[in-house]
């Protein structure tokens, strides 16, 4: 299996999302079902579906997070430097609207556009990776095209 890019506080965040489903989610949702099958009649109770489907997103997700974490590769970004990598935070400029955007460049897994979590895999990253300052970038997006020049680089 490949191994998966992490920031440390992307891993720190997703441990701390399965340690939350494991001892809070997982016995509430165990004491939902049961309360519900106290009631009677399981082919007709509502609550008791509705607990065992919760049970069974709740426990998909504890799976899917355990395996990501499995194969989580921590870097950490203040060790690196030079050209744009994973973990960098970029500064660009929009050459059409001189709109500037500072976005990391982190794993898919913590990636979060509103945070300025930028998805390693995206377009915008991907056309970034191996530029310099001052370099133009030009990025094919769902929305066309796009020009950035790269105003600063900085691992922190």
């Amino acid at each position: 299996m490949e191994k998966i890019p992490m920031t440390r506080a992307g891993h720190t965040a997703l441990e701390a999302e399965l340690k939350h489903l494991k001892s809070e989610e997982r016995p509430a949702i165990i004491k939902a079902i049961a309360e519900a099958r106290e009631h009677g009649d399981l082919s007709e109770n509502a609550e008791y579906h509705s607990a065992r489907e919760k049970q069974s997103f709740i426990e998909g997700r504890i799976k899917e997070l355990e395996g990501v974490i499995s194969l989580a590769e921590v870097i950490d970004p203040t060790k690196l430097s030079g050209t744009i990598k994973f973990g960098a935070t970029v500064t660009l400029v929009d050459e059409d609207t001189d709109e500037e955007k500072t976005w990391q460049i982190v794993g898919e897994h913590e990636a979060n556009i509103e945070k300025g979590l930028l998805n390693i895999k995206s377009p915008i990253a991907r056309a970034l990776i191996g530029k310099e300052e001052g370099d133009s970038v030009e990025v094919r997006t769902p929305g066309g095209e796009k020009s950035y020049e790269v105003l600063k680089i900085e691992y922190k």
